[in-house]
């Protein structure tokens, strides 16, 4: 049975494939270059809208380069960011933004990687240019592009692919009708592919046979859970904060994947009793959370939410003393790279000139 939307959206869905399809084919000919860094550059993104688990997997990269002793520059729009032209987040000592003028998941970048370089710019060549002048003395090793699989304006020298194994692959559709920014064949500009978020074993064995007649190298991960942080500090040596198993939660967020999260918190062992979601990077207001709050408050539950989220409120004082009068945790995630790690690492050191 036909979706009556679905139907409705097609003709935007044509005309946005067919916009894809012109930009990349002027590229492809050479129409349109894409300007060379003084930096290398390692790109990390995906072919569709959110929910890849892209972020843990930029986090991964730039712990990686970290410990093999190179200084990472993470460059990223900053979406929904409040600043505007190109910022510097974090110069890899002091951390000058947070989430309100860097975006949420930059922020968080930042904040867990306090010895990466981190920029945000509309225009990322803008970014590297900076990057390049401020840090003359000491470049950095590499350029870490968040989210850059389809702006082609810049070279990269790896070109890493985000799919995701939790969604029907054959399925997908453009946007605005499905969630695809280019089409699956578009693929081979990758220099490989992580196929991530895997926890069914036979639907990723579907879309990895796909995937292997593409020829590039392939990456098998999962999105993991690191642990759930409490933000209560009146509440961090409470009964309930001794154990997950004993935490009767509401969880709320707003990311592209809520099920996931539910499915996170559930294998830690967290009693999920309501729960709330909002449209992904959707902001916070005073009256949502409070609202939450009460809810919570009424069911004598405490307040769980994702790293992602709880660094969009950090930004808004008055949004985390709402969610604070509660006991409150978010919960950290990572990329679990168990198929392809030392094939990875090779790569990223081999961009670095390290191999």
């Amino acid at each position: 049975m036909h979706n009556p939307l679905s139907i409705l959206l097609r003709p935007a869905a044509l005309f946005f494939h067919g916009i894809v399809l012109l930009r990349n084919t002027l590229f492809d000919r050479h129409f349109f270059k894409a300007w060379q860094s003084p930096i290398p550059v390692v790109s990390i993104g995906n072919l569709s809208v959110g929910g890849t688990g892209k972020t843990p997997l930029v986090d991964w990269v730039v712990k990686y380069y970290l410990s093999v002793g190179c200084t990472p520059a993470i460059v990223s729009r900053g979406y929904r960011r409040e600043s505007k032209g190109a910022q510097l987040v974090s110069d890899g000592q002091k951390i000058m933004l947070g989430s309100r003028e860097a975006g949420d998941e930059t922020a968080m970048l930042a904040w867990n990687n306090p010895n990466a370089i981190v920029m945000v710019a509309e225009k990322r060549k803008d970014a590297i240019t900076y990057l390049a002048k401020r840090f003359a003395k000491r470049l950095p090793s590499v350029i870490i592009l968040d989210d850059a699989f389809q702006h082609r304006q810049i070279h990269r020298e790896l070109n890493i692919a985000l799919i995701n194994a939790s969604e029907p692959f054959s399925k997908a559709k453009m946007l605005p009708e499905g969630r695809l920014r280019e089409p699956l064949k578009n693929l081979k500009r990758a220099n490989l592919i992580v196929l991530n978020k895997i926890n069914n074993p036979e639907t990723a064995d579907t879309i990895e046979k796909k995937l292997e007649k593409t020829g590039l190298p392939l990456i098998k991960a999962r999105v993991k859970t690191a642990e759930l942080v409490c933000v209560s500090g009146a509440f961090t040596t409470s009964e309930e904060a001794r154990s997950m198993k004993d935490i009767n939660a509401f969880a709320f967020a707003g990311i592209s994947s809520p099920e996931s999260f539910l499915e996170s918190l559930r294998q830690e062992g967290v009693s999920i009793a309501a729960h709330r979601f909002f449209p992904d990077h959707a902001p916070y207001s005073v009256k949502k959370l409070q609202a939450i709050r009460q809810e919570a408050e009424a069911k004598g539950l405490s307040l769980v939410t994702t790293e992602k989220d709880y660094f969009r409120m950090l930004g808004h004082p008055e949004l985390i003393r709402i969610i604070t009068a509660r006991p409150c945790y978010y919960l950290k995630i990572e990329t679990d790279i168990f198929e392809g790690k030392e094939m990875l690492q090779q790569m990223l050191r081999k961009t670095v000139g390290m191999e």
